[in-house]
């Protein structure tokens, strides 16, 4: 580890994933109570964008065989140097057409699809190598010009034109919450997406089944509003060395939003 990796995991960062993930299995499951839901019924998919590879390697001696990354370029050398370990390898993050390529070459899942132009490059890519992927269409629940995603009301739409793309295997949807400590509003934006997933399954045959919903600072909200996977990442690995690290385990700093 080099001396910025110990500031962050310690000098003994295996001690620190294990302490860590024994807090976050208890919250999962206290949420899971609280909701009448069964454990089993969750996902956790580790976020391990900024994570080093060697601490990668620790966490999936604790048992995670599949991580999400925001960034394909950072996840392609992630790939590189753990293939020794078969991991599987979800791409959480808006996806540019030129990433495309990259992406089908290692990722079994892609959380962020918002836009045709990106599904026709994915079937383009897909098709040529006599495969498919995953795919969770994101949806902006809260409404934040900043934030990637389709507007709710395009979503049933968008949905409709899945099936032009069978490289894409539809396996539900995507949202961000609202960054904020009122923890209602916050819940909003799940239930918002749990009704379009209802609505949608409804009206459509298109699979979309699933929930994916939830990060470190809110994933016990959505477990409670019905998330089938949560997208954990600091609060396995610790607080990122980014603008968005003291956003964790989910109480925002007086004054910010």
């Amino acid at each position: 580890m080099s001396e910025i990796d110990n500031a962050r995991f310690t000098d003994n960062p295996r001690s620190l994933l294990h302490c860590n993930l024994l807090e976050l299995e208890r919250r999962i499951c206290h949420a899971c109570i609280r909701s009448c839901r069964p454990r089993s019924d969750i996902r956790l998919l580790a976020v391990s964008k900024t994570v080093p590879s060697p601490v990668i390697r620790l966490a999936a001696h604790f048992g995670f065989d599949n991580f999400g990354e925001n960034k394909v370029q950072e996840a392609a050398g992630k790939v590189r140097d753990l293939e020794d370990l078969r991991l599987k390898w979800s791409i959480i993050g808006h996806l540019q057409t030129n990433k495309v390529k990259s992406l089908v070459k290692f990722a079994s899942e892609f959380h962020a699809l918002d836009s045709l132009r990106v599904a026709d490059a994915l079937q383009a890519c897909l098709a040529s190598q006599g495969r498919q992927l995953d795919v969770f269409v994101q949806v902006n629940t809260s409404g934040e010009p900043s934030k990637y995603g389709l507007p709710p009301n395009e979503v049933e739409e968008f949905v409709r034109r899945l099936p032009d793309y069978p490289a894409l295997v539809p396996r539900g949807l995507m949202t961000l919450a609202l960054m904020s400590g009122e923890s209602e509003k916050v819940r909003d934006c799940f239930k918002l997406l749990r009704r379009l997933r209802d609505v949608v399954r409804q009206r459509t045959s298109s699979g979309l089944d699933l929930l994916s919903m939830g990060m470190t600072s809110d994933f016990e909200i959505a477990i409670e509003e019905g998330a089938d996977v949560i997208r954990v990442g600091q609060a396995i690995f610790g607080p990122r060395p980014t603008k968005d690290g003291h956003y964790w385990p989910g109480v925002l700093k007086p004054g910010e939003t």
